[in-house]
């Protein structure tokens, strides 16, 4: 059986603390000692090295985290800054032999500053190698970066190749270095807003977690592992975890009761969880929220437009985000859950130059090539593309539900008749314009369908209660059949 297909939820055979260690381990993880930080990622006694501590630049090992295999490197950044020689890099693509051969996530702890200098062309070819290797177990097991000092040149575009990127908050990240970019360019820029949280998690998109610490960092790194290694199955005698019972609580109440007024999904979103998840990429793209976590004891993928960034419509950046993650989670068999709220693609000369036509198709090829569960919710409203986007049944979704009052359009009952009947409005006297316009939007609404036009067609499975929201999606992923797709995980 491998990792992957793993059907129950570990438990850790010594239980590891909650917040960073002190002590001996503390100091440890802050003396840059390779086999520490690997001893701090695998379960106590079960770290078995690879490769010998030599001063090669990297350390190669294989363990247990929360009692799943697991593989790992790290950079030594005690031998030239964890320049990766030849030897170092021969060590990196020997854990991902030993990833793939076990079928085990691969976790690698990152601080170099990239190819060897002294090797010249021969570690520029041996670096290349590492890159092949990443590729070629791109899609086939998962692969988690984590970065805890300084990543330059080769040493960037390493965790670049990766599902999941973290940070820790002195972790850095870039090409050239700030004294390279200072002489080609004349830009003076410090390493931290070259290359670190803050570039990187919210406008880069290249970081998907930022922690505090380095502890904390390969603690994320253990719990990403897990979610997406060691998957579990559908518990549904277990019920939601905040009633004990079939059915979640009433998701309705943690919704506005105006339909236009703007709210946080996440709430929505950890309501339906068993417990917090992770999201990724919480600052970059906002207005879509991508989190790993767990339904009924399943780990699952959450995709929901959040109408408190940009009213939750799509854009260029969302788009692209959110196509990764689907691509993601369908590599590695995890199911989807669509949470739908969206107004349409956010419209402007910016979006249309910036890719939106081309950035929102990797939204369409995701969905549409993805084979894993996926179930959509339509909570408020789905407009025009932004309606097939989000998971649609055109683009094969497992399951649509909806809530009652949801509306589905090709835009809003209002913006549809100012187009529709500009004419007449413009004979409308300004006092009785609005009331006017809501009589032409009611008729409209009637006579284009909507949400009853949607569950005749087909395209809208059931109509249900917020209340059984959990119960329905849960059943869905049951229900469906366990696929995985066949392909890998490209850096959109």
């Amino acid at each position: 059986m491998t990792v992957l297909d793993s059907r129950t939820q570990p438990t850790e055979a010594e239980p590891r603390p909650a917040a960073a260690p002190d002590g001996q381990a503390a100091a440890a993880i802050m003396i840059r000692d390779p086999e520490a930080r690997l001893a701090a990622l695998f379960d106590p006694g079960t770290v078995r090295l690879l490769t010998p501590h030599d001063d090669s630049g990297a350390l190669a090992a294989c363990g247990q985290i929360g009692g799943m295999p697991a593989v790992s490197f790290a950079s030594d950044p005690k031998v030239q800054g964890g320049a990766m020689s030849t030897a170092g890099c021969a060590a990196i693509v020997a854990a991902y032999d030993e990833a793939i051969a076990q079928g085990a996530p691969v976790i690698g702890l990152w601080h170099s500053g990239g190819a060897r200098l002294r090797e010249g062309v021969e570690s520029l070819h041996a670096v290349g190698m590492v890159f092949a290797a990443m590729t070629r177990a791109s899609g086939v097991v998962p692969q988690i970066s984590v970065v805890l000092g300084a990543a330059a040149g080769g040493a960037a575009y390493g965790p670049a190749l990766t599902d999941v990127v973290i940070l820790s908050e002195h972790g850095r990240i870039f090409v050239t270095g700030p004294d390279v970019v200072r002489s080609v360019t004349g830009e003076d820029v410090d390493m931290a807003r070259l290359g670190g949280p803050e570039p990187h998690s919210r406008r880069s998109g290249v970081v998907h977690v930022v922690v505090p610490t380095d502890f904390d960092a390969i603690e994320r790194a253990r719990e990403l592992a897990l979610l997406l290694g060691d998957q579990g199955d559908i518990d549904m005698a277990a019920g939601h975890p905040g009633t004990g019972q079939d059915g979640a609580p009433d998701l309705a109440g943690l919704l506005p009761d105006s339909p236009r007024r703007a709210y946080d999904v996440k709430p929505v979103i950890g309501a339906l969880l068993d417990s917090p998840g992770i999201e990724l990429h919480p600052r970059w793209a906002p207005n879509v929220v991508t989190l790993l976590g767990r339904m009924a004891g399943r780990t699952v993928g959450v995709i929901a437009n959040n109408p408190l960034r940009l009213g939750g419509c799509l854009d260029s950046t969302s788009a692209e985000k959110a196509a990764r993650f689907v691509r993601m989670c369908d590599a590695f068999g995890v199911p989807l859950v669509v949470l739908v709220d969206v107004p349409g693609y956010l419209p402007g000369v910016g979006q249309e130059w910036d890719g939106v036509v081309r950035r929102g198709a990797k939204l369409l090829h995701a969905f549409a090539e993805a084979t894993v569960p996926r179930i959509t919710l339509v909570m408020r409203k789905s407009y025009g593309g932004a309606y097939i986007a989000m998971n649609s049944r055109a683009l094969g979704a497992t399951r649509v539900f909806a809530w009652p009052g949801a509306e589905i359009a090709v835009m809003g009952p209002v913006a549809a008749v100012r187009i529709l009947h500009r004419r007449t409005l413009a004979d409308v006297p300004p006092e009785k314009l609005h009331e006017v316009e809501a009589d032409l939007a009611a008729e409209h609404q009637r006579e284009a369908g909507g949400l009853d036009r949607a569950h005749a067609l087909g395209v809208v499975d059931e109509v249900i209660e917020p209340s059984k929201t959990w119960e329905a999606i849960v059943q869905a992923i049951a229900d469906a059949p366990q696929r995985r797709g066949h392909h890998g995980n490209i850096p959109l």
